[in-house]
């Protein structure tokens, strides 16, 4: 029996030390160096090579190293086996201070100031009068980013694909609901999961039903977005300006257009950061549970994509 960790361009070192200190009697394995795929029984994957699952025919569980599951998913020879997700209750805090720091960023003027400072501008100017924040996706993350803003006297607009209640936000739901949900919207933030659903969902006709002058912000994945569409909304002036912490590609390509234009702020994929021991734990966890033949935490819906 052995553990295999599945987790290209990552030094793998420290963490199957942490491992082993918790699993003392598991063999841990470090891809692609894995002697034996037959003896391994459970793989902790993130961004896995396709197909470098397939080989394992003894495998009994899936374990993504974070919250999103949609790499994994993408996986053409992906084995019919549960999968897990990591669910750190110190995400949500981490992302609520992100996007509280990002919309006063805006609210503030902060994007104007720092452009005359580079051309030697004085000019002062009052704040943005921001009223309205549009949430895409009403999860566990979404539903506490919604909240915040309410307490700060926000009105609060929300849109899921089934239908949800939440006190103090306006809901939507639906592809009709989509633009009822966006209209009047000072800033859209989207949270929504990467799915077959969503990817390209945020596109040219998406833009179009925003107000002209809003700031977008993704904080979810890259592919939710057609990348010319959001350029497009910008040079237009359809959207005022962009706050981008995910990608399609990451690292970002220093070939990529985003890296230029005024319009957008783009941070390396930080706004939520999955704790470490809080990781390892749960995936001590569920090895545990898989090798008594138990219900592993956090298991993913793969019908759903998440």
């Amino acid at each position: 029996m052995s553990l295999a960790l599945i987790i290209p361009d990552r030094k793998l070192d420290d963490l199957r030390l942490r491992l082993a200190n918790l699993l003392p009697d598991t063999h841990i394995e470090i891809w692609p160096q894995i002697a034996e795929p037959d003896t391994v029984d459970f793989a902790v994957v993130w961004k896995q090579p396709h197909g470098s699952l397939a080989c394992m025919k003894n495998l009994k569980a899936i374990q993504c190293f974070g919250a999103g599951v949609d790499a994994i998913l993408s996986d053409p020879e992906l084995p019919a086996l549960p999968i897990a997700r990591i669910v750190d209750p110190t995400l949500t805090d981490t992302m609520v201070r992100y996007l509280d720091g990002v919309v006063n960023y805006y609210r503030l003027r902060l994007d104007q100031f720092s452009a005359q400072q580079l051309q030697r501008v004085w000019k002062a100017k009052s704040p943005r009068k921001f009223s309205t924040i549009s949430l895409l996706g009403l999860g566990e993350l979404g539903a506490a980013v919604a909240q915040h803003f309410v307490q700060l006297g926000y009105s609060v607009h929300g849109w899921s694909r089934g239908r949800k209640a939440l006190d103090n936000i306006v809901c939507h739901f639906g592809d009709d609901g989509l633009a009822a949900a966006v209209a009047t919207a000072d800033i859209v933030i989207c949270l929504l999961p990467l799915t077959p659903a969503t990817e390209n969902r945020i596109n040219t006709a998406f833009f179009q039903q925003l107000k002209e002058g809003a700031v977008f912000i993704n904080v979810a994945r890259g592919a939710i977005v057609d990348d010319d569409a959001l350029l497009q909304a910008l040079d237009s002036g359809q959207l005022q300006a962009a706050c981008l912490d995910v990608f399609r590609q990451e690292p970002l390509p220093k070939y990529h257009p985003f890296w230029q234009h005024a319009g957008i702020m783009i941070t390396p994929h930080v706004s939520a950061v999955t704790n470490v021991n809080t990781a390892v734990a749960q995936i001590a966890e569920n090895y545990r549970r898989s090798m008594r033949g138990e219900m592993m935490l956090n298991l993913v819906d793969i019908k759903r994509g998440y």
